[in-house]
């Protein structure tokens, strides 16, 4: 048995990567891997070197979501309470990404399943290899969507097809994913690390207030009139006035040179 940690996180130039590393049972997650998971996340959160987080996966998935094999021994056991806990810790994973006020970057380099593929829907952005899968397929095992797939999924693709994705539990490759909305960019698998830290460098660049609110503003949206969302746009355009990267924002546009933002105070 490996002696490597399941997951790792890595900080260099502004981006936190956070490793699942699990390669030889496709990143499954098992055990305290998922706590392994929130906590590395919930680091990378507070961290004020931070300004971009990648999350993927070593080796040929993504991931796979949890460990059958795993989940089988719980419920021969009868250890449901063992079991729920794991969807504890699932909900505590999906939080730290969607709460964190960080751009966070899928980078989904194979297949992503179940709980995998509701840890990629829940990235603010995907990139995927060309060899990258995704699929909803809980009830495979007689299971029911959870990671917050069953927010995620309908507010992405349409209520119908999230309905088809959670009923016939297919996995689909990842141009098709990619036409109906659930990976940004797809490219060479050759080419996604690089793509990824492209994209990861180039949102270390901008501002960190105005993506905050922004990826805020995306969350929030679907739950508000438009009013409510014009009334926390004043609230969040008060907020980068008073900056000091607006200031250098509308100075650096008027002096015709590149802005160098910092950390969006």
């Amino acid at each position: 048995m490996s002696s490597e940690p399941h997951v790792i996180s890595e900080v260099s130039g502004g981006v936190g990567t956070v490793t699942l590393n699990r390669p030889e049972k496709m990143n499954a997650f098992f055990g305290s891997m998922r706590d392994e998971i929130a906590d590395a996340l919930e680091g990378m959160a507070e961290r004020e070197d931070v300004r971009v987080v990648i999350v993927t996966g070593r080796g040929r998935a993504f991931c796979t979501g949890a460990d059958v094999g795993y989940m089988a021994d719980l419920l021969d056991r009868e250890a449901y309470d063992e079991a729920n806990a794991l969807v504890t810790a699932g909900r505590r994973v999906i939080g730290a990404i969607t709460s964190m006020p960080k751009p966070v970057i899928g980078s989904v380099n194979g297949p992503a399943a179940g709980g995998g593929a509701n840890l990629a829907l829940a990235c603010d952005l995907r990139i995927a290899s060309d060899r990258a899968s995704i699929g909803q397929t809980f009830n495979r095992i007689g299971l029911h969507p959870d990671w917050g797939g069953t927010w995620l999924l309908p507010r992405l693709v349409g209520r119908a097809r999230a309905a088809e994705l959670f009923f016939f539990g297919e996995m689909i490759g990842a141009e098709d994913a990619a036409r109906i909305g659930l990976f940004n960019r797809v490219v060479p698998h050759d080419e996604l690390a690089a793509t990824t830290r492209d994209w990861a460098e180039r949102l270390v660049a901008k501002p960190a207030l105005p993506l905050a609110l922004a990826k805020r503003a995306i969350r929030i949206s679907d739950g508000s009139s438009l009013e409510e969302m014009l009334d926390y746009e004043a609230d969040a355009q008060d907020s980068c006035f008073r900056s000091d990267d607006a200031m250098e924002g509308t100075r650096a546009f008027v002096e015709k040179r590149a802005p160098n933002f910092g950390a969006g105070r």
